[in-house]
């Protein structure tokens, strides 16, 4: 594909592409705008999706990355590059795993595998107030999302959704095991039912915290149930 024209979205799925190039989306222009339509609502609208690897421009599409372009038709549509990277990118959107590195001031910074560490304010819990802080100490592993994260502005996480509550994240427990692997690999454990997920069930009981940069928090009955997961997972 040669960078700077543009090619249709559709046709290159599945297919290998290179930084620099554009992929036009499909139009979809409304031919019955002008009709009046009776019996029936028109179904709400729909936003495509721009996932890890692409850059929206007027064009449509930008790669910002080399890999394989993949796509998703559920839920409005979704385009991203399944790229072997190993170096995490942050994502505003994404739940990742941070280890607590320092404290300061009211702000803890967090080593989440990025080129600079994320701030995380101590507010950002669920139930945190200025007198009920947070029992948050050097060394912690923190489950959150990423609330600002571009090239221009230091990666800011939070540990609440958008009604206030936990939903999961937070304090990661001190047992267990964390680990690295790809990130393919992280995107494969995350899909709607998992076959890897699945099979692991089948074995033994454990819990997983999965972070989309890379990380992997296992823990199981035994510390030996826990290492072959790790090690089922590291293969």
């Amino acid at each position: 594909m040669a960078a700077g024209r543009g090619v249709a979205a559709e046709e290159c799925v599945g297919q290998v592409v290179l930084p620099g190039d554009v992929l036009c989306l499909p139009t979809h222009p409304d031919e019955d705008g002008e009709r009046l339509r009776l019996g029936a609502s028109p179904a709400p609208p729909t936003r495509l999706l721009c996932g890890p690897g692409l850059r929206r421009c007027d064009a449509g599409l930008l790669v910002t990355k080399c890999g394989l372009l993949r796509h998703r038709q559920a839920g409005g549509g979704a385009y991203w590059v399944d790229s072997q990277q190993k170096r995490y990118v942050p994502i505003k959107g994404d739940h990742a795993i941070g280890i607590v590195t320092a404290k300061a001031g009211d702000v803890f910074k967090l080593d989440v595998g990025g080129s600079e560490q994320a701030s995380l304010s101590y507010l950002a819990f669920e139930g945190a107030t200025k007198r009920n802080r947070p029992n948050v100490q050097v060394g912690d592993l923190i489950y959150g999302q990423f609330v600002v994260a571009n090239k221009d502005m230091e990666p800011e996480m939070v540990c609440i959704d958008s009604s206030g509550r936990s939903s999961g994240m937070g304090i990661i427990g001190q047992d267990g095991f964390l680990f690295k692997v790809s990130l393919g690999l992280i995107r494969k454990l995350l899909a709607p039912k998992s076959e890897i997920i699945q099979e692991l069930s089948q074995l033994y009981p454990f819990e997983m915290v999965l972070g989309m940069n890379g990380r992997i928090w296992v823990k199981a009955r035994t510390v030996q149930q826990t290492l072959i997961i790790v090690n089922i997972l590291e293969a």
